[in-house]
């Protein structure tokens, strides 16, 4: 027998180019196979520029010399198989948005990998001609290219994509048209060749087209105008289906404002929740922050998703404004807040920790601009106070949190919330380091259905909901909430809060945590129970902020809050009878506000508020703020970096308040990782 002859290979369109020999650009072969395709088409056709993504670092480029606006070529961006073209140079020129702005989203929303390879110098390099670049895709690129520009073929349809392309991903759910969306780009698969059109919202910190302003003592003021409610228990000016949110100009995988792609969170058994997630970089170091949505339905969780999304954005780094002072607290004097009055670390965590550096009074550090409610005057504020992932890390005196960072329909919404975030964690950490034994609600004597109901699923799933009354030092409506898992199981205890000046909406802003986080920390704690079991002896292993929750879905840390769970003799109160002396909420969400800042300046403590909107919230209607109360407890992730302990606030509030005969010892101070999230 003789062998079979072997099969015949289909050659490949494109092989690589054999060592030593350069590889011809990808860009340069698409333009030209572009330019000739556009020819071939008939009539004069636009001209067209490709660039090629993925081999510099997008973050960093300056903008090109070159023509205006509507007289630049029509930008086509290729990364590997994928083709995007747009926006078109002045098609909407009452909306900013350009080629430099799709390069940086597209970056941003990229693998921590090939972010880590363009923006750390690593750097990428192609590995042969790609086989994508045929004349069809060509043909195909064209047409999209003349539908775009209105330089439609010879006896097709004007206006449309042609080729079979779906014309928009606007979901049903989603306003196409909305206040963020910028122009059209057009994404192309060069192996399916399915095309996707997809909004892009503009970059604020685009060196083209940015609308970052620079920071000012006159823009500090906060323009706080009247602000009626719906009804005198909504805080909320507008529901969260008012804003004209285009879902997919910050959602999409090709240039998302916040990220490429957000999930159904199929495991949450008590809310129909989405997640998403979002990288910055500071310096080596690529954060991942996490935004969600827990709402009753997967479209209403994707909308508020988006707006959390968007709040956690504007708090990490100033986007619409840039930083203006620069100096130390000796020159500037009673113009700046002591950042100290916030609190710092003990001296040998800096000592431990060499890339957070001590503050000093003579220290040159950037300030950013606030007004102080209560002194109803500009004040500066450290920036790494103001905006908790401020550049670079060892400018950092202390790593700031999203404490006090609120979004709302109107500046004084915006204010409220972070307010009562603030008020919220203090009253917690007060009575966590204290162990203070806080009376009972029983949540059952609810007014509002949806509380009783949801308190009642968690009791489906295993779980005991209680409540407490954390008021310490203000008369504001505090509520910590705990789901406690019945049979000591994992996923044992389950800390939430909520403030409000209405006592239902308190209770069920602490509920509403609680019911999204019980489940999900049994789950995470049997996954990773391995981990978080050294640190039931060693509480320096407790790092980060996801740490601190699932520690105490562990069973041995229950002990820690005997002190607040232990059964007492008078029982649970009525939620009625427990707030009775409290004050009913105003018409108007101002005077609410007022209310707060007056009854916390009494006390001796200011309020002050760092406007941090950016650019595309500022479109949809949208104010957010951090809110800053120095002297109240701060709360802090990671167990040697806590403030709390050092703060005089932590010893004294309660005896200040009635419920100690005396300050606490240092000694005496609870010394177990807070579980808050």
């Amino acid at each position: 027998m003789t062998a079979p002859a072997p099969a015949r290979q289909r050659q490949p369109d494109a092989v690589p180019s054999p060592p030593g020999r350069p590889v011809e650009s990808s860009g340069h072969v698409l333009a030209e196979l572009l330019r000739e395709a556009l020819r071939a088409s008939g009539g004069p056709g636009p001209d067209v520029e490709v660039h090629e993504l993925g081999f510099r670092d997008e973050l960093t480029v300056e903008v090109e010399e070159g023509p205006a606006e509507g007289g630049r070529p029509v930008p086509v961006f290729l990364y590997g198989h994928h083709a995007v073209i747009g926006p078109v140079p002045g098609t909407t020129p009452d909306r900013p948005g350009c080629a430099r702005c799709l390069a940086r989203r597209w970056q941003s929303v990229r693998p921590a990998t090939l972010r880590d390879a363009l923006e750390l110098g690593g750097g990428t390099r192609p590995v042969g001609a790609s086989p994508y670049l045929t004349r069809f895709a060509a043909d195909l690129l064209a047409a999209v290219i003349r539908a775009e520009t209105g330089h439609a073929r010879p006896g097709a349809e004007p206006g449309g994509v042609q080729s079979g392309a779906e014309p928009s991903s606007v979901r049903p759910d989603s306003e196409s048209g909305g206040g963020t969306a910028g122009p059209a780009v057009h994404h192309v698969d060069l192996v399916t060749f399915r095309v996707r059109r997809w909004p892009l919202a503009p970059d604020p910190e685009c060196p083209r087209c940015g609308r970052r302003v620079p920071d000012s003592r006159e823009q500090a003021t906060p323009a706080l105008g009247p602000a009626p409610k719906r009804s005198p228990d909504s805080f909320r000016l507008r529901p969260v289906e008012a804003y004209p949110l285009d879902l997919d100009a910050f959602v999409n995988p090709v240039c998302g404002a916040l990220s490429a792609s957000a999930i159904h969170d199929l495991s949450s058994t008590s809310t129909a929740a989405v997640i998403g997630a979002f990288t910055l970089r500071s310096g080596q170091y690529l954060r991942e922050t996490l935004y969600g949505g827990h709402a009753d339905s997967y479209a209403a969780s994707a909308r508020v998703a988006v707006l959390e999304g968007l709040e956690r954005a504007a708090g990490l780094r100033a986007r619409g404004k840039a930083a203006s002072v620069v100096a130390s607290l000796d020159d500037l004097g009673d113009a700046a807040l002591d950042p100290r009055t916030c609190g710092v670390y003990a001296d040998d965590f800096y000592q431990r920790n060499p890339y957070l550096v001590r503050f000093t009074p003579d220290t040159e550090v950037s300030w950013v601009w606030g007004y102080s409610l209560r002194d109803e005057r500009p004040i500066l504020v450290p920036e790494v106070l103001a905006y908790y992932h401020t550049p670079p890390v060892e400018s950092r005196f202390v790593q700031e949190t999203s404490n006090g960072c609120a979004s709302g329909g109107s500046l004084a919404e915006a204010v409220y919330f972070g307010l009562m975030e603030v008020v919220e964690r203090d009253a917690f950490l007060l009575a966590w380091y204290g162990r203070a034994a806080l009376p009972e609600i029983d949540p059952t004597t609810s007014t509002r259905p949806g509380t009783r109901q949801m308190v009642d699923r968690l009791a489906m799933y295993g779980y005991q909901a209680r409540f407490f009354d954390t008021r310490i030092s203000f008369t504001i409506p505090i509520v910590t909430g705990v789901a406690v898992r019945r049979d000591g199981g994992l996923g044992t205890l389950c800390f939430g809060g909520g403030a409000s000046l209405d006592p239902e909406a308190a209770l069920a802003a602490a509920l509403c945590e609680i019911a999204t986080d019980a489940v999900k920390v049994r789950l995470r704690a049997g996954a990773d129970e391995a981990r978080l079991r050294p640190m039931l002896d060693d509480y320096d292993l407790v790092r980060g902020l996801h740490d601190h929750p699932l520690l105490y879905g562990l069973p041995p840390m229950a002990r820690h809050a005997a002190f607040l769970l232990d059964p007492r003799p008078d029982g649970p109160a009525p939620l009625r009878e427990r707030f009775a002396t409290v004050s009913p909420p105003a018409a108007d969400l101002l005077d609410d506000l007022r209310r707060c800042v007056d009854e916390i300046g009494a006390a001796g403590f200011d309020v002050i508020v760092v406007d941090q909107t950016m650019p595309e919230e500022r479109d949809l209607g949208l104010h957010t703020v951090k809110v800053i109360v120095p002297g109240l407890v701060p709360i802090d992730f990671g167990w040697q970096r806590q403030r709390a302990p050092l703060l005089p606030r932590t010893r004294t509030a309660l005896r200040a308040a009635g419920l100690r005969d005396r300050d606490l010892r240092p000694e005496e101070l609870n010394n177990a990782p807070h579980p808050f999230p």
